[in-house]
Formats: C-alpha cells, sequence, structure tokens
C-alpha cells in the first residue's frame, strides 16, 4: 500500500511540476489537495480487492465458535483481504447443503455428513474439506452406571436414544464392529434433540448417543453427573472418522485460491490463540450473543479442544491436516455404515492445498 501511495503522489509531482512557470502559484496550493486526494484513493482501492465470504457455522454461537469469532473480531481475517460474514447454523448436513447450493462461500460441518453428501451427488456441485479442526468425531456413547454398563459390550440388550441424524446413531455399525457387538445388539430410539438427554435423566433409556461435549453439558444441567455416567468416546473406542472440518465450494475455491488460504491463515492464527488461553477466546463468543451463559461454553470450549482438537496425531502432525491412509479408511467406513450409493475419492473430500506450511499448524505440543 505504501508503494502504491508513493507511485501516486510522484505521478501527481510529475503533472504539477510540469505546468508553466506562471502558473507557480497555483500548484503549489494543489499540491497538498492532490496529495490528500491520492490518499483518498488508497482505502477505496483496498476495499475494491476485498474478497467477500459468507461463512455458515454448524450449529449456534456457543463455545466451538471462538476462534471464528476471533478472527473476524481481531481482524485477522481483514489482514486477508477479506470480509467474511459468520452466520449460526443448524447442523452438519445444513452447513453442507448451503455451501453446495452456492448461498454460502464456506462453512463449518461433519466430514462424514461430507462424504454422505458427495456418495449421493455424484454429479453435484464440488465441494470439500479444507481444514480439519476436529480430528476425531465428537461422538460419544453416554449410559447409566447403575444399568449395569460400563463397556461397549454391556451395551447388548440395551435401548439406545438419539435423533436419526446424530452422528452416533448413524456411525453406530462402525462402533459396534470396532468393539466386538453386532449392529443389531441393542434397540434404538429415534427421539427429537430436545428429549434425548431427558430420558437418559429420568431412566427411560439406558444410554444415549451425542457429541461428547454437548450431551456431557445437557445431562450436568439437567442433574446428572459425570461421576454416574459411563461415557464412550468414539475416537477411545476404535472409531478413526474425522469430524469437523472447514469446507468450501470448488467453484469460489478454483475462483478465489488466494482467499481461501487466507481464511485458513487468519483461522489457523485464531485456533493457536484459542488453545493457548480458551477463557479470552470465549469473549468473542460473548460478544456476538451476549447471552450465553461464559462459564458453561468456557467449560464446552475446553471440552471440545481436549476430546477432538489436542490429539496425539494433531500433536505429532500438526492441526487441520489429514493421513491419507486413514481418511481412505474412514470414507469406506462411512460408506458402508451409511450404505452409500457411490464411494467419493479422497481427493473429492478433502484438498490439502489451501493449508498453511505445516510449521505454522504445530499449535500443540510435541506428542510424548
Amino acid at each position: 500500500m505504501a508503494a502504491l501511495l508513493q507511485s501516486i503522489i510522484n505521478i501527481v509531482y510529475k503533472v504539477l511540476t510540469a505546468m508553466p512557470i506562471r502558473f507557480r502559484t497555483a500548484r503549489s496550493s494543489l499540491f497538498p489537495l492532490a496529495l490528500f486526494g491520492a490518499a483518498l484513493m488508497i482505502p477505496l482501492g483496498a476495499a475494491a480487492e476485498t474478497t467477500s465470504i459468507r461463512f455458515q457455522l454448524d450449529w449456534r454461537f456457543e463455545g466451538p465458535a471462538a476462534p471464528f469469532l476471533m478472527a473476524a473480531e481481531k481482524g485477522y481475517f481483514a489482514e486477508e483481504g477479506l470480509q467474511v460474514q459468520i452466520d449460526s447454523g443448524s447442523g452438519s448436513a445444513g452447513a453442507v447443503n448451503r455451501v453446495a447450493s452456492g448461498a454460502y462461500e464456506m462453512g463449518f460441518g461433519d466430514l462424514n455428513a461430507l462424504v454422505e453428501f458427495l456418495a449421493e451427488n455424484p454429479e453435484g456441485p464440488g465441494i470439500k474439506g479444507v481444514y480439519i479442526v476436529y480430528d476425531g468425531t465428537p461422538a460419544a456413547v453416554f449410559a447409566r452406571k447403575e444399568s449395569g454398563i460400563e463397556s461397549p459390550a454391556d451395551l447388548a440388550g440395551k435401548t439406545i436414544a438419539a435423533p436419526a441424524f446424530d452422528t452416533g446413531y448413524r456411525a453406530w455399525g462402525i462402533f459396534a464392529a470396532a468393539n466386538g457387538l453386532e449392529a443389531d445388539a441393542v434397540a434404538w430410539q429415534n427421539v427429537d434433540p430436545a428429549l434425548r438427554e431427558t430420558l437418559l435423566t429420568r431412566g427411560d433409556v439406558d444410554a444415549i448417543t451425542g457429541f461428547y461435549f454437548t450431551s456431557l453439558l445437557n445431562l450436568e444441567e439437567r442433574g446428572m453427573s459425570e461421576d454416574e455416567l459411563t461415557i464412550m468416546p468414539f475416537p477411545d473406542y476404535g472409531v478413526p472418522l474425522y469430524g469437523n472440518a472447514i469446507l468450501v465450494s470448488d467453484a469460489f475455491a478454483d475462483a478465489n485460491p488466494e482467499a481461501v488460504q487466507g481464511f485458513l491463515r487468519a483461522f489457523n492464527r485464531a485456533l493457536g490463540e484459542t488453545l493457548a488461553d480458551p477463557e479470552a477466546a470465549i469473549e468473542y463468543v460473548r460478544n456476538r450473543d451476549g447471552l450465553i451463559d461464559v462459564e458453561m461454553e468456557t467449560r464446552r470450549l475446553k471440552l471440545a479442544l481436549e476430546s477432538v482438537v489436542d490429539t496425539p496425531d494433531a500433536r505429532e502432525y500438526g492441526v487441520g491436516g489429514v493421513d491419507d491412509e486413514r481418511l481412505s479408511q474412514a470414507i469406506q467406513l462411512v460408506a458402508d455404515a451409511y450404505d452409500l450409493p457411490t464411494l467419493p475419492s479422497p481427493d473429492q473430500v478433502f484438498d490439502s492445498r489451501y493449508l498453511p506450511p505445516v510449521e505454522e499448524r504445530m499449535l500443540l505440543p510435541e506428542a510424548e
């Protein structure tokens, strides 16, 4: 920008000095005005180069949204020449569909929902993951200890409740196979999300599935302590699925590769600060939604960071990327569990070209 200003000044100076000597007085008075006009041109030029991005979250403005909101409020996106509009969402499937439809250029959603969309729309609009935020799926089983459930084997013959779209429900076959259970070893109740945790606290069902950092807080809010629960996070029980990723439409990425790279750099920067100080990061969520319970959302953010962001793989290889072999395995597992009509390729699902350099993504202490 400084170079651009200097160029404009030089041009103005040459024009004014080329004026006949008899106009010297006018030239002297015009020079400051010309410089002022040149200065005004700079922000106008910068604004013309700004790229607008509509970004769809997977859910409400809760703790895990902190790094996105921080990057916006602290100007990290703006420094990359981006004007980012961040909207709350209503689930990963909705985020995937809205990005694919072109209503949003980028979004945040479950990579497994993306696999499902691509399998069911092989000729449809392209959409890819470009930054893995949740290195493992947040899906978990929550069971009442008083039901005699201490391990996956104890779930046989029990009743589990979840909404039909819940990742734990959809991927149950993967969890069951990894733990020596038949997929039909349990009875499922398809329930409204608002009733899921209530059914477990009342003892109407033996277990539920849900996101670890959502269902645990909901259960505690309803009077059920962690000591009363057996919690089985899918990643800890042999399920290698990835969780949520930053998504982008192929059309936008192809037309604006530098904007996608800039978005990921800004987010990566904010994620590092969020990992270092979650309490400070949650303030950006409160600034967006002043009605949040700060204590609860701080805990939700910490649970998310500890369970699915700070993982052994992320410590060893850096956040954001994928292991090619694991990604291929995860796609196949989802295709089998969801009974998908086609099998997307890893290149269709994830594109690492836009990621910041790996040394910039080493945001966590080295694995011991």
